[in-house]
Formats: C-alpha cells, structure tokens, sequence
C-alpha cells in the first residue's frame, strides 16, 4: 500500500513538473516563432531556428532531471562516441512505447542536433505541445489512405527547411508502436518487430541525402517488460539498454526517385529489410544475454 501511494506521489510530482516544463518553454517559443513566420528569410530563420532548439534542449535538459529524481535507471547505453552536436544525422529506431521518445531525447542530448520527429497530424492539436512541434518544424503526416501524396510532399518540405542548420532527423519506420497484436496481424517475419514502412525514409533521403553524414541505427530493450508512460512518470522503469550504430549512407540510396523509379525502390526496401534483420537479430541478442544471469 505504501509503496503504490509513494509511485502515485512520484507519478504526481513529475506529471506536474512535466506540464509546467511544457508550458513555460512553449510560451518562450510562441513569439519566437511567430516571428520565423513573419519573416521567412534566411538569416532570421537560422537565427529562430537555433533559439527555438536551444530551448527544446533546455526542455529535454529538466525532464532528465525529473526523470533522475524519481528513479534510478539503469542506462545501458553502448555507441555514442564520435557523434557530433554539428553534424546532419538520419536516426531510425525500433518502437514500442511512448516512453521511447524521451528515451531518444535522453541518450543523444547534446551529442547530436536536437531530433526531429515525423508526427500523425492529430499530435498537431495535442494542447500546448502541438504549438511547440509546429514551431520546431516537426512534420505533420495524415498517414490515411489516398494521403500518401501529400505525406510525401509535407516530409520533403520539412527536409529542406531542415538542411539549414544541423539537425537530426528521427523515423520510427514501423510507423506504430509494437504490439504482439499488431505484429500477429501483420504476419510480421521478425521476431520482435513490425515490418517496416520505407516512404519516411525514402523521402529524407531524397530531399537531403548527401547533407547527411551518417544513419544512426538505435535499439531499444527494456528488460523489464516495455514500460508505459506512468511507468517513467512513477518511477517503474529500472533499466533501458540502448544500442547505437553508425552506419555510412550506401550512395545508391541517395536522389532516387522511391514513387517513380521500381528500380530504386526495390534496393531501398531490400536495405530496409536487411537493417531490420539485423536489428532483429541483435534484439534477441540482448534478450538472450539478459536472461543468462538468472539462468547461472
């Protein structure tokens, strides 16, 4: 009883702590914004750009302290040397929980430009962070059927804003989280993931390949079960292993034409499917390596 009073007071106190974060940086931002919208040039859109990032680092920077202050997670985190806070970087992870994006967030603060992530449009009316997305230059996917046009048009606009300052572009190619529910519908090959969706990263590719300097192939375990978010909030999540490959972009990937050219997009999904393979391989890896000392 005690111990489910002291999570629902933690959960409590980082929910608070959260929102308020949430609502001071968004207002900061607002007139910066407002102010990249009035005049779009390109001196004063580098300018607001670095200022409204700088804030959304200062966001991320208080929710790794209330994340500390409620629990004590063990970060298993393997790959990050050489990365560069100036460097263009193409991310894709695997994706399971709402809790992966502050784990993202968490991991390459201040090693690498601040993420930016490929939304549903709904996330565009979430209250207040809704504002904050559309000022960061998030792009903002239908994700329907008949809407692939336009999805494709919305990510390559976004990729040439982004080719300005350094940043890094984030895609969850499942384009949902996974669910063994989700995964037996699809009849997915792998063993833990979802088969995954090529257009996201076909399009940043298209619209800034060479500006790239590398992908960034990050793994998400969470060895005690995948965590919700109350889980993080309450203090419930112990451990989160995190692996991060640097891999060089092939250059038959870079300036196809994905919708046009059967070709291209045949040895772009033949490079998805094998990094998935991989990725799934090296999951079961880290399930099989965690599970060997409470086997001895």
């Amino acid at each position: 009883m005690v111990r489910r009073l002291w999570s629902a007071f933690k959960g409590s106190f980082a929910s608070s702590v959260l929102a308020a974060n949430a609502v001071t940086i968004c207002s900061g931002m607002l007139p910066v914004a407002l102010v990249k919208l009035a005049l779009p040039f390109g001196a004063v859109r580098r300018g607001t750009d670095r200022l409204l990032n700088a804030m959304a680092e200062g966001w991320i920077a208080v929710n790794g302290w209330w994340m500390a202050l409620v629990q004590r997670i063990h970060w298993d985190v393997q790959g990050l040397e050489g990365l560069r806070r100036k460097g263009w970087y193409l991310v894709s992870s695997n994706h399971q929980s709402w809790v992966d994006i502050l784990v993202l967030q968490k991991v390459f603060h201040r090693r690498v430009p601040f993420l930016k992530f490929f939304l549903k449009r709904q996330l565009l009316y979430v209250p207040v962070m809704g504002l904050a997305w559309w000022a960061l230059d998030f792009p903002f996917m239908r994700r329907r059927t008949g809407s692939r046009s336009e999805d494709l048009k919305t990510a390559r606009k976004a990729c040439e804003k982004f080719r300005q300052i350094p940043t890094s572009v984030m895609n969850f190619l499942e384009g949902t989280r996974f669910s063994r529910a989700k995964h037996d519908a699809q009849q997915s090959p792998y063993r833990h993931l979802l088969k995954p969706k090529v257009g996201g990263l076909a399009t940043a590719l298209g619209a800034m390949g060479e500006r790239f300097d590398a992908l960034l192939d990050v793994t998400i375990v969470y060895p005690g079960g995948v965590p919700s978010f109350w889980d993080l909030l309450s203090g419930r999540m112990q451990r989160v292993v995190v692996r991060v490959r640097e891999l060089k972009i092939p250059p038959e990937l870079l300036g196809g034409d994905y919708e046009g050219d059967p070709a291209f997009r045949g040895r772009m999904q033949a490079f998805v499917q094998g990094l998935w393979a991989e990725k799934d391989a090296h999951i079961e890896e880290i399930v099989l390596a965690l599970q060997q000392p409470a086997e001895a």
